[in-house]
């Protein structure tokens, strides 16, 4: 027996002494006398691993221990903490897995975790009688500055409260320093529910507990707030503390002319002024001669020419200089009095934003400018007059300009007002300032990704700027970048209403597990939710099965169809066109959906486009979906909300005809298609070899025949395809007959097949989705086919058939759902090798 392990991530892990407030951390894994070790993460706190391992287990005894350490190049490595999860875990679990979730990492010593154990009866409701409860309570942490507690509660008089506990995790932290100087302390409480065994009440029980939780801390909080004075706003300070050191920097007149004039060339044109004005006083007049006359003193030599030409470059050099200092000095206000023409001046040009707040309820974007460094020289004098514009969600914001620097200051804080979706991308354009109506020169350009960024890594951030000038000098701006959410929780529901509108039907909200998982797969940040996700086919050079994902800004694919996995996501803004292309025998008789991006956007997701035109633009091909006119009225009310405008949503709604509300078949469905259980339905023993019996996957009439003889109707197939080395898939599609068939539907599938490791045979595995059966959107089919060789009698062969069920999403009587399909399949199966043993034999 083998147990397989994936370390995924850790957060919040603590700080050594002398790393700078990081760590290098890696996890460490033993299982009996075996071991594991993961990478180290380099100068974090909160490090990704993503790696897996798989241990032979001999004694079910055993438990794993995974240990994570801070790596010390010179001395020992030092703790930061551990997590031991005994193998009977495993073996209880559903299906032999624990799953994806957090565990809390815990000291060495069990000593230093204090345990205490609390009885109480709960007060009734106006639904639930006095029940009796009792919590075991563990101090995970209590150092004087942080303290945690998890309270584990176990209430058995409640209805099928034997089969499951909560987890109340609880941690007080410092917090935020406050105006005044005054101390503040932030309470966190996070819960999840424990399934002690399965049970079909599962919904209902985790929205019971989840409204009485919400009771009972609305009730702790109101409580609270009487002894205790609750902070008005928790990220202010933050936010304030974070911008503390962010003031704008008054340049002086004698400054700024220092700055200006303080160079070589001032010197040098000063030393030569008097030099030339000595000469003049000393020297004699000189005689008429040539074609000169009086008043008229022409150069008498070639290098009386080439000097009085140095002066007049050196002399139109000190010219400009004044100019652009004068420009400066007028530019810190003066212009605010001016009207008419040089009023365009000042909405291009001085539009500096420090020091306007914010207005509004929602998303707040707050950007410090700091400074810059490396900046191109675009001026004869070595210098340029740098500005920069931020742009999001449409609305810009312009930096002051700073007049002959290449590492200009500007200390300057700009606010968005709130903006109702979170921003997905923000625009920096650094240009050089030559005037009023010249044309500006870029200095760089750069893009701060809100998706692929990490909120406190923009907290303070150098980043570098792209373009031919600014990659050549290696040009950098220090930002600071926050990004609050006045709204709270409420955000998702406001969100879900207004979409809602524009679907025209019901969107229901995932649960936090889902969601999780979702901002998991594609590495996202914890404010991104799911809205809906569909089964689909991405079209490349041959189909991938999988599903499609959509949320306020992204809209990404992932597949793990036989351990092989393909993922990738692309925002909404991204998207220049979506075509709806007709229905094709190709695409299983559905249109499909063609998504064209902008020239040069979502280069990230490139693996997963289907081809890039000559224009540069990505095009991506999804077909086959379960339920067409839904995904494709979400997508594109969710494409309408994000990036057009409001001529474009005027004319979209107007090319759009009525269609009737449509009822979500996959609002609850789960991520990604994961291995299933499988079980052995089918074996036998044929009288021909593997290479005649694999006749029956190779889409030639004798399939045809089987197939059709078995209720399969329309039955059609692509050609295989290689995906890898000696693998090969392909997809087929067909309909049930119902005079055969107990239901009429259709089946859409994608097999793979791979020779088995000594070469005697072939693993033929099938990933089945289900469309018109009852309850088959509910789950998908998993079927393995291995047909080997038996070598002591070349003219036979083994034929072995499993089936695993991979749920979808969560459905009543699932056990015998479960033992229906297996009977079914099994059945279908005998019937079909029976009939290609009957069409073999006699050409045999």
């Amino acid at each position: 027996m083998r147990l397989l392990v994936q370390v995924s991530e850790a957060r919040n892990l603590p700080a050594i002494d002398g790393g700078g407030g990081l760590s290098d951390p890696y996890a460490k894994l033993q299982l009996g006398r075996h071991r594991g070790k993961t990478r180290v993460a380099k100068r974090t706190l909160s490090p990704t691993w993503d790696e897996e391992f798989a241990f032979r287990v001999v004694d079910l005894k055993d438990e794993l221990v995974v240990v994570v350490v801070d790596e010390d190049r010179y001395f020992s490595d030092d703790f930061l903490g551990q997590v031991r999860v005994p193998l009977s875990a495993v073996l209880d679990a559903d299906n032999r897995s624990l799953g994806t979730q957090w565990y809390q990492l815990l000291p060495k010593s069990k000593k230093s975790k204090i345990k205490d154990y609390v009885s109480y009866t709960k007060a009734p409701t106006a639904l639930v009688k006095a029940v009796k409860a009792t919590e075991d309570v563990s101090y995970l942490k209590a150092d004087g500055d942080i303290y945690a507690t998890l309270a584990d509660v176990s209430t058995p008089d409640v209805p099928f409260g034997n089969s499951f506990r909560v987890e109340v995790l609880t941690c007080i932290m410092p917090g935020p320093e406050l105006p005044d100087n005054e101390k503040s302390s932030r309470l966190v409480v996070s819960w999840r529910l424990n399934f002690i065994q399965s049970t079909m009440m599962k919904g209902m029980i985790e929205n019971g507990a989840k409204q009485g939780l919400k009771d009972n801390y609305i009730q702790f909080s109101e409580l609270l707030s009487r002894n205790i004075r609750p902070v008005d706003s928790k990220d202010a300070a933050a936010t304030d503390k974070v911008l503390s050191s962010v003031q704008p920097e008054q340049e002086s007149d004698w400054k700024l002319a220092f700055r200006i004039f303080g160079n070589f060339t001032v010197v040098s044109s000063l030393v030569a002024f008097i030099y030339v004005f000595s000469h003049i006083i000393l020297a004699s007049p000189s005689i008429i001669q040539g074609l000169e006359f009086p008043g008229l003193d022409l150069p008498d030599s070639v290098g009386e020419v080439v000097v009085c030409g140095v002066l007049v470059l050196q002399g139109q050099r000190v010219l400009n200089m004044i100019a652009r200092f004068i420009q400066a000095k007028r530019q810190r206000g003066s212009y605010m009095a001016l009207n008419g023409t040089c009023y365009m001046y000042l909405v291009f040009y001085t539009g500096s934003d420090h020091g306007v707040k914010a207005q509004g309820n929602g998303w707040l974007l707050t950007v410090a400018l700091i400074d810059g460094t490396n900046l191109a020289a675009t001026k004869s004098s070595g210098y340029s007059d740098p500005y920069v514009v931020f742009t999001c969600n449409g609305k810009t914001k312009t930096s002051s300009i700073k007049f002959h620097t290449l590492e200009p200051r500007w200390n300057e804080i700009f606010e968005f007002d709130a903006m109702e979706d979170p921003p997905s991308v923000m625009k920096i354009n650094v240009y050089d300032f030559d005037g009023p109506f010249d044309e500006v020169e870029s200095l760089g350009h750069a893009e701060v990704n809100f998706l692929k960024s990490n909120l406190s890594e923009l907290s303070d951030i150098w980043i570098p700027l792209k373009g031919k000038l600014a990659q050549a000098c290696q040009s950098k701006l220090h930002l600071r970048i926050i990004l609050n959410n006045s709204r709270g929780t409420e955000v998702m529901k406001d969100y879900l209403d207004k979409m809602e509108k524009e679907v025209g039907k019901k969107i229901a909200v995932r649960s936090p597990h889902t969601n999780s998982a979702f901002q998991k797969i594609f590495s996202l940040p914890p404010e991104e939710f799911l809205i809906n996700d569909f089964t689909c086919h991405l079209k490349r050079k041959m189909l991938t099965q999988g599903r499609l994902f959509l949320s306020p800004r992204i809209i990404g694919f992932y597949t793990n169809l036989f351990g092989h996995k393909t993922k990738f996501f692309f925002l909404w803004e991204d998207i220049e066109d979506i075509q709806v292309m007709p229905a094709t025998l190709y695409s299983m008789g559905s249109p499909s959906l063609l998504i064209i991006l902008h020239k040069g956007r979502g280069m990230d997701a490139r693996h997963g486009a289907k081809q890039l035109d000559n224009e540069g633009r990505l095009k991506f091909h999804f077909q086959s979906f379960v339920s067409f006119n839904v995904a494709h009225k979400t997508i594109m009310a969710l494409w309408k909300a994000r990036s057009l405008t409001p001529e474009q949503k005027v004319q979209l709604v107007e090319e759009e005809s009525e269609t009737k509300d449509l009822q979500n078949n996959e609002s609850d469905s789960f991520l990604g298609i994961e291995d299933a259980k499988m079980s052995e339905v089918f074996s036998s023993t044929k009288p021909f070899d593997v290479s005649t019996l694999m006749s029956i996957f190779e889409g030639g009439p004798l399939e045809h025949q089987v197939m059709e003889k078995i209720g399969c109707m329309e039955y059609s197939v692509s050609p295989w395809e290689s995906v890898r080395a000696d693998a090969y898939q392909r997809q087929i599609h067909y309909k049930f007959d119902k005079r055969l068939a107990r239901h009429e539907g259709e089946v859409m599938s994608t097999q793979q097949k791979s020779p088995l490791p000594d070469k005697n045979g072939w693993l033929v595995e099938e990933v089945m989705t289900l469309e018109g059966i009852p309850v088959g959107e509910y789950f998908n089919l998993h079927m393995r086919y291995q047909l080997e060789q038996i070598s002591s009698k070349p003219k036979a062969c083994n034929v072995q058939v499993s089936i695993g069920i991979a749920w979808l999403k969560s459905c009543k009587n699932r056990k015998k759902i479960a033992q229906e399909v297996l009977y079914s399949a099994s059945s279908r199966l005998k019937k079909m090798f029976g009939l290609l043993e009957k069409e073999l034999l006699p050409a045999k």
